[in-house]
């Protein structure tokens, strides 16, 4: 299940269905007769790869997205945890640790130790499975924590969790009623919270990797496509996606509690009214009752009578 939702995910990103409408328009015009269609599809497919990297949509899609939490800073409460959520690696001995973190997750790590620092005997949560390699994204990170000056004892691995379901789950387990910070990238936050939060936990935001800024001066870097801007509109379409599936998850499956709850709650054995047949069924079967206890009845009386006698 979770490998045909990252699979159909990754079909519905912009840029592969961009390519997908493009390549569908050229069979079009090459192997049948509808090529002013096929022609169609095809001007579609360009001129959507060059909105979805135009940045003047994609930081204006993205922005608001990214700006629902501020940047954190510190508070006047003690700090149990920091836990830094996953965001991809590779394996690869000839390029140093900081390297094999992605560009999002070594932010969110660099995030998670200067938050860390602010409060002193705090201890640092790093998640994330081992993505189809043979080391778990959360000891890659620890890897390069410890490299960064983070001692081990102050270091917590869950190696497990796939998705942020499951971060958030093995969380509450974890970090139970204590006071932890959160960290992940400011286009995710959102998706984070809402499945803390019903988890049972109350983090405290820290967002980072901000990726959509709004003072972009130069006309050849606001109004020329670019893979950074791409990327942007990406992360809105897969946060956008992530929600959508988040209410639907919950509303399938608080549809089926309410399902059962009022399929159990209907049937009220006491207020089943007998029918017909099964109250004749019901006299008959008391009458040889009552005829049986009115011939105890007399016995009993003849016999006291006797004893009388």
């Amino acid at each position: 299940m979770f490998e045909l939702k990252k699979l159909v995910s990754a079909l519905l990103m912009p840029l592969p269905a961009m390519l997908i409408l493009g390549f569908l328009g050229l069979l079009l015009i090459m192997f049948t007769t509808r090529r002013k269609f096929g022609s169609l599809m095809v001007l579609v497919s360009l001129c959507g790869t060059f909105l979805i990297a135009f940045q003047p949509l994609s930081s204006r899609l993205l922005m608001p997205l990214e700006r629902q939490y501020s940047a954190f800073l510190p508070i006047n409460e003690s700090i149990d945890y920091v836990m830094v959520l996953g965001g991809g690696h590779v394996v690869d001995d000839d390029i140093p640790p900081t390297s094999e973190l992605s560009r999002t997750s070594l932010m969110r790590l660099s995030e998670g130790i200067r938050v860390m620092r602010m409060y002193p005997g705090s201890k640092l949560i790093l998640s994330g499975y081992a993505g189809g390699t043979d080391v778990s994204h959360a000891r890659v990170m620890a890897k390069v924590a410890l490299a960064l000056g983070v001692s081990k004892p102050d270091i917590i691995l869950l190696e497990s969790a796939k998705d942020t379901w499951e971060e958030a789950r093995q969380a509450s387990a974890f970090v139970q009623s204590k006071k932890m910070v959160l960290v992940t990238s400011a286009s995710h936050m959102q998706r984070a919270m809402y499945e803390f939060e019903a988890a049972g936990l109350k983090p405290y935001p820290a967002p980072t990797n901000f990726l959509a800024q709004e003072n972009v001066e130069q006309a050849w870097q606001r109004y020329a496509p670019q893979a950074r801007y791409l990327e942007q509109t990406e992360r809105y379409w897969h946060e956008t996606m992530g929600l959508v599936w988040q209410r639907l998850r919950d509303w399938v499956a608080n549809e089926s509690i309410r399902d059962l709850t009022f399929s159990v709650s209907e049937f009220d054995p006491e207020s089943v009214e007998p029918t017909q047949l099964e109250q004749d069924e019901l006299e008959q079967q008391r009458a040889p009752q009552e005829t049986q206890d009115d011939t105890s009845a007399v016995s009993e009386a003849d016999a006291t009578i006797s004893g009388a006698n």
